[in-house]
């Protein structure tokens, strides 16, 4: 005879209960306590149940593109706002047009209206541009302009103060120095500016003289004169002079513009020449944390063109003295960092400057999602009340009681005691969803809005019916004539594979439903998803293990009438006994044939 296995735990065996719902237990209340200390003991609520902010965005042309104002921009630039403040589809922020120029933003309460007023109305133009020259951002006095060397090499004044060449297509001076903190390899900060232009990076059209020639300069050509007397005359420290100071110009254009130094209290002021890069080149970007020089910094990985692009721009760079060997990055117009270039570099960068954290990781979300087409004024900020969406919620929740009382009563009625064990994991549902949704206001921005509601009132009737199909199948396991405590952990393998079909297309109805649609039927998708996982995650690990522990008390075991396993009113068969067959009933066997026998003749005389 084999010898039993000890090691492995038979099909249909109890297992361990307690342990299981301990966990469970535990988990819950882990959770629980998490909301609490965390502050957030309510769900966060949409703009149509708790109100918030309404930003209008009024579209305006580009600069050379008077026809930009068009459906497909306006839906383009639609479709990057709605990502930009509503990365999950479930923070409830409302996104769509009114007119042929307006795009209405909705926000609700509890948003950072003015972070979210910065998300939607940055037009995130990205550009990559050399730097020729800059200088403090206070307006500088007219003074002679230096005179040109056949090599275009420019002379500091007599003051120290930088002073811009006639033409920025002049080499630096060998005095110009930039010494800075390490960034990335090969890219540096420059914290000091140090007002020396170059020539290899000079604007289209401008004439870059021969070392050699020994003929005088010609003029300054009139457009880089008005280039220059712009620089000089800019004063940064002004926001409305730093908004319009290159408003008209193109990616092709050598502009002047804008930035703050290291410090982030004071602005510096630049030449910048055309753009080498833009946005699009951006794969993706991202605000981190950097451990070594603790401080917060925007990564970007480049596309395979941009990276090619990156690569010959930087390599240029490399090769010249400063501050002509830097790279200005150029968000909507200002400088947002101008670090200096060592080394080719690859298919990555990075932006350093006064970032917080706040700032990086909105600065990486706006590059990751791209520029829009168009750029926009904020028309007008009004805050939202929720008198209406007051009433609807106060409706919705009277109808998911009266929907949860029905359902209640129906249990009592038919199951009687096992109704007990439906009401405790109802309760038990209830109670996870409550808490994770008020943790995943903060944690992802998710708001509840009415159809989430809707989802979450749907999820009842699935939360119930993977009781029903429990409990059904255990009372079918003791209408066989089996007694309750195998029933149940012989029931319990069929009904799970039930169960785990049924919220399988239930939860892949919601995932469809979240990934084709946008807006509030998102929040009915991601709820209803949610409670689908949490219907598996309740009967697995709270359900079955109390219903094996209530299998072991005297009233349910022994089939009470109120228990809702009585056998009489289930019409159980008598339990089947094996006994050893009765030959009696059975037909007699046929009696052996009888076999004649032929004795031989005697042989003797005397028989005879």
């Amino acid at each position: 005879m084999a010898a039993p296995n000890k090691g492995r735990r038979q099909a249909g065996s109890p297992g361990r209960p307690g342990r299981t719902l301990a966990l469970f237990l535990i988990a819950m209340v882990a959770l629980t306590g998490g909301m609490f200390w965390s502050g957030h003991v309510t769900p966060r609520l949409g703009i149509d149940l708790a109100g918030g902010t309404s930003i209008t965005l009024q579209a305006k042309n580009t600069p050379g593109k008077p026809n930009a104002i068009n459906k497909t921009n306006m839906d383009t630039a639609v479709n990057i706002i709605d990502r930009r403040v509503n990365g999950l589809g479930v923070s409830e922020a409302e996104v769509q047009t009114q007119g042929d120029k307006n795009i209405i933003v909705n926000i609700p309460k509890g948003t950072n209206s003015k972070q979210a007023q910065d998300q939607v109305g940055t037009t995130a133009q990205l550009f990559f541009r050399p730097v020729l020259t800059y200088a403090p951002g206070t307006p500088t006095a007219p003074e002679p302009a230096p005179s040109t060397s056949p090599s275009g090499s420019a002379k500091p004044s007599a003051s120290g103060k930088p002073q811009a060449d006639s033409s920025p297509s002049s080499t630096p001076s060998p005095s110009s120095t930039t010494q800075g903190r390490a960034v990335t390899d090969a890219l540096k900060k420059a914290p000091t500016p140090t007002p020396t232009p170059g020539a290899s990076d000079a604007p289209a059209g401008s004439a870059t003289p021969d070392p050699s020639a020994t003929t005088p300069p010609p003029p300054p050509d009139p457009a880089t004169a008005a280039l220059e007397k712009k620089f000089t005359a800019l004063d940064c420290r002004d926001e409305a002079s730093r908004t319009t100071v290159n408003q008209s110009s193109g990616p092709k254009d050598t502009i002047v513009a804008c930035g703050q130094d290291t410090t982030g209290k004071n602005w510096d002021k630049y030449i910048l020449g055309p753009a080498e890069l833009d946005g699009t080149d951006v794969s993706k970007a991202k605000g981190v944390l950097d451990q070594q020089r603790g401080m917060w910094i925007v990564q970007m990985d480049f596309t395979s063109g941009g990276t090619k692009k990156f690569q010959a721009i930087t390599g240029k760079l490399s090769q010249q003295q400063p501050p002509m060997n830097q790279f200005a990055i150029v968000l909507d117009g200002n400088v947002v960092s101008a670090p200096s270039v060592a080394q080719t570099l690859g298919a990555s960068a990075e932006i350093s400057g006064s970032f917080d954290q706040a700032s990086a990781q909105n600065l990486g979300n706006i590059l990751s999602f791209g520029a829009l087409p168009l750029s926009f004024d904020v028309a007008s900020t009004t805050t939202v009340t929720a008198a209406l969406g007051g009433e609807q919620l106060h409706a919705g929740l009277i109808a998911g009681a009266i929907g949860l009382g029905l359902v209640i009563i129906y249990l009592v009625a038919y199951y009687r005691g096992l109704s007990l064990i439906a009401i405790l994991s109802l309760g038990a549902s209830a109670i996870m969803t409550y808490t994770i949704m008020s943790l995943l206001g903060p944690g992802i921005g998710f708001a509840l809005n009415l159809p989430a509601v809707c989802g979450a009132i749907v999820a009842i009737g699935i939360t119930a019916d993977s009781f029903i199909v429990y409990f059904e199948r255990v009372r079918d396991e003791i209408r066989e004539g089996r007694t309750l405590r195998p029933a149940v952990e012989r029931a319990w393998p069929r009904a799970r594979r039930t169960i785990l079909v049924s919220d399988f297309v239930s939860f892949l109805a919601a995932a469809v439903l979240f990934v084709v649609t946008v807006g509030k039927v998102q929040g009915f998708a991601f709820t209803l998803g949610l409670t689908t996982v949490l219907d598996v995650v309740v009967v697995f690990f709270f359900t079955k293990p109390v219903m094996t522990l209530m299998a072991r008390k005297k009233f349910f075991s022994e089939g009470h009438s109120w228990s809702g396993l009585d056998p009489k009113r289930l019409g159980a068969k008598p339990p089947l006994r094996r006994s050893r067959p009765n030959l009696l009933e059975e037909d007699p066997p046929e009696p052996p044939q009888r076999r004649s026998r032929v004795s031989a003749a005697p042989t003797d005389s005397k028989e005879a």
